[in-house]
């Protein structure tokens, strides 16, 4: 079971791994912690390893951090990454960036850093997705999230930019189900289309992925998908570096949060 732990009130049981995480020191962005075991499935892909699907029944506790942010209620290490993550908000420059080691956000399960607000209705959510240096791995991503709870398995609904462009929806459509996305890309290094803003629109049950490449009006890209939520869901912004040790920087600019559909500038 996934235990969510908030800080200033007492731990769960949990395992000892995470007690170790985090009372490690903090790391440059970029840096690794060798000291950390990474399981051989969580290591990214490459031309001579696969990454697949975590064991079933895997799960990290995923950790909150009673840190308000900018227009989010709080921040959330969510699947327990090996390293722990963190946050800030320029109010001059209304940029977020966000550090955040994680395997992935994909398959059963996710690791990444989540800022949110607790909501429930319809919903409107776009940002400027950007990556402060060349140097990461391609699959890191940052993404505008839906979700039903804090759980690393939970179900969900993301827009995310990868950072070589490539721009998807994703969908996890019930708790500890796989990922699923469109069956197409936009964007990446194939057509040297990187959009410049993206939004991810809830209205009612319909999701749909929204895009501005060139600074023209957003507009729908891709038919919505189905997706019904219970009461009072998260929303909010995130970044994973797709290496499940090392931290990575994404950043998130003029971001819009609106509770209402037919809101995404």
């Amino acid at each position: 079971m996934n235990i969510l732990m908030r800080r200033g009130t007492p731990a769960p049981v949990v395992s000892l791994c995470v007690f170790a995480v985090l009372a490690a020191p903090a790391l440059m962005i970029g840096q690794s912690a060798p000291q950390v075991q990474v399981p051989d499935w969580a290591l990214p892909g490459s031309s001579t390893h696969q990454q697949v699907p975590p064991p079933a029944g895997f799960h990290r506790p995923t950790i909150t951090f009673d840190k308000p942010i900018g227009i989010f209620e709080n921040q959330s290490d969510i699947g327990g990454p090996l390293v722990p993550g963190s946050a800030s908000y320029d109010p001059a420059t209304k940029q977020y960036t966000i550090r955040s080691a994680g395997y992935n956000i994909w398959y059963q399960r996710d690791e990444f850093r989540f800022l949110w607000k607790k909501m429930s209705g319809d919903v409107s959510l776009a940002a400027d997705p950007s990556f402060p240096t060349a140097e990461g791995f391609g699959d890191r991503k940052v993404v505008l999230v839906i979700r039903q709870s804090l759980n690393d398995d939970a179900k969900e609904a993301m827009a995310g930019e990868h950072g070589t462009g490539m721009t998807h929806l994703a969908w996890r459509s019930e708790r500890g189900e796989q990922m699923k996305d469109m069956s197409y890309r936009f964007g990446g290094e194939l057509t040297n289309v990187h959009p410049r803003r993206i939004g991810i629109q809830k209205h009612g049950d319909q999701i749909a992925l929204f895009i501005s490449v060139k600074d023209e009006p957003m507009h729908q890209f891709g038919p919505p998908i189905t997706m019904h939520f219970d009461g009072r869901f998260y929303v909010g912004i995130g970044f994973c570096s797709h290496q499940p040790a090392t931290v990575d920087t994404g950043v998130a600019t003029n971001v819009t949060l609106v509770n209402q559909a037919g809101q995404l500038k």
